[in-house]
């Protein structure tokens, strides 16, 4: 069986090609949504013999859907324009594709970089992602952020050995820029979900996420990259409730 690898992008220059160049001889179709990027993103893309379609963006979750929906096989490898299959996870998808595959979905090891640096914890330590599956039994959530594939509970996705590498960021200025962003979209999502916080609130809740991220989720183990994420982290969430708050109030 054939194998689609969605990619959603937006001025993803620097790391489209790493990406691309990792699925060579992985994928037999590549369909890239992009959201009207302004840089070299859609040429390089066309450059590999991707399919290239333009859409708004419309947040992560409906975006990843409307991408594999796209694919013309079953099978889709869903994986963001700055991660990169290594090696050994190359080979072994290659493996399953030859042998036809023997399940609906395949997790594998996804393992966060920032500036370089793998991350141990920071609530970015390695974990567990599906990723290739049979697009006829899931469906991406249509979230602005935090989205989750959903699939029935009587499927037990395979896992695969190797690593999905994820380079967040080349700078700490890069990381908090993505962060703000998607902070934004928390905030409409709190809104939209009709919490009211006031300003005692934003300020909880961002202290919260910072405490959560340096102890609970191990920050400590990630050195000066921790103690970064972990301030960001209270930052972000500050910012989401209060995104949220002055929608609100611009509501009344």
């Amino acid at each position: 069986m054939n194998i689609t690898a969605t990619i959603i992008t937006h001025n993803e220059e620097r790391n489209i090609e790493r990406c691309l160049s990792s699925l060579i001889g992985v994928a037999d179709e590549i369909v890239v949504v992009d959201s009207f990027s302004t840089d070299a993103t859609a040429d390089i893309c066309r450059r590999y013999g991707c399919r290239v379609v333009e859409r708004t963006f419309t947040g992560y979750g409906s975006q990843r859907q409307y991408a594999a929906g796209l694919a013309t096989g079953p099978y889709v490898l869903s994986i963001d324009a700055d991660e990169f299959l290594s090696e050994e996870l190359r080979e072994n998808i290659i493996a399953l594709k030859t042998a036809g595959f023997g399940h609906r979905m395949y997790a594998f090891r996804v393992v966060n970089y920032i500036c370089g640096h793998p991350l141990k914890g920071s609530g970015l330590a390695p974990n567990m992602q599906t990723r290739l599956f049979d697009k006829r039994y899931a469906t991406w959530d249509l979230l602005d952020v935090g989205e989750r594939l959903s699939y029935p509970g009587s499927v037990l996705p395979r896992p695969v050995k190797g690593e999905l590498c994820h380079y967040r960021c080349g700078s700490y200025e890069e990381l908090e820029l993505k962060e703000m962003r998607n902070a934004q979209m928390r905030g409409r999502m709190l809104a939209a979900a009709g919490i009211r916080p006031g300003v005692l609130m934003c300020v909880y809740r961002g202290v919260m996420a910072m405490l959560k991220c340096h102890f609970r989720q191990g920050a400590m183990l990630d050195g000066e990259a921790g103690r970064r994420i972990a301030l960001l982290k209270y930052y972000s969430t500050s910012h989401a409730y209060r995104t949220a708050r002055s929608i609100v109030q611009k509501g009344k």
